[in-house]
């Protein structure tokens, strides 16, 4: 009997499936970010910080993963241009189809910014493929110093870690020597910002940094 790998021909459905997502961002001009990070990292603090930051010229909309309720999307309702709630019920991350079916509520010729806010998850959401240009990967300091080392493949193929809620240090025991030296052997690439968006503290590096990819992409 002929051998048959499930896993592998879903993935490659997925990732087939993201690549056209991908295509039809780059046909309207828009930039898409794949928020990533364990559940209470800060997620939705920081992009209702970031999107009125970013400025009116700067039209953003909000893929938001979660396994119930809408309540995140709620919260962004009054910054992003367009929201949209996924809800995968049991899944732990966001899938291509669920983005490609959320793609097609959205106005794409009228974005600048298309931020997915991912399920809360370490684990899962870094092996799919969604469609987007970027990766950003959060870890919050009450998480703990750990986090990069135990949790590789999460932060091996991130372009940003944003080390939020700094506002924190002193308050728990967490040594950013450790996520130095871990990230030295895991990811040299990325820049690592830390940031506070309760206090403010390190969203300048951050929106310098959207800005950036986005000229890039534009090439203006």
């Amino acid at each position: 009997m002929k051998k048959i790998n499930v896993v592998e021909s879903v993935l490659k459905a997925n990732d087939a499936l993201a690549n056209e997502n991908r295509r039809r961002m780059d046909a309207a001009g828009v930039l898409a970010v794949n928020i990533m990070s364990a559940p209470g990292s800060g997620k939705t603090m920081l992009l209702e910080k970031t999107i009125p930051l970013l400025g009116p010229e700067q039209r953003c909309a909000v893929l938001v993963g979660d396994l119930q309720t809408t309540r995140d999307a709620e919260r962004l309702g009054g910054c992003a241009a367009e929201i949209t709630q996924i809800n995968t019920g049991r899944g732990c991350h966001l899938s291509a189809p669920q983005v490609s079916a959320g793609l097609a509520t959205l106005d794409l010729n009228d974005i600048s910014f298309l931020f997915i806010e991912n399920v809360g998850n370490m684990v899962c959401p870094a092996a799919h493929d969604l469609g987007e240009h970027l990766r950003a990967v959060l870890l919050s300091v009450p998480e703990g110093d750990d986090k990069v080392a135990k949790y590789p493949t999460l932060f091996q193929p991130a372009d940003v870690i944003l080390l939020t809620k700094v506002d924190l240090i002193g308050v728990v025991d967490f040594q950013f020597e450790k996520v130095y030296e871990d990230l030295s052997r895991i990811n040299t690439r990325a820049p690592l910002i830390e940031l506070s968006p309760k206090t403010g503290q390190g969203m300048d590096r951050w929106l310098a940094w959207l800005r950036q990819q986005r000229r890039g992409q534009t090439g203006s």
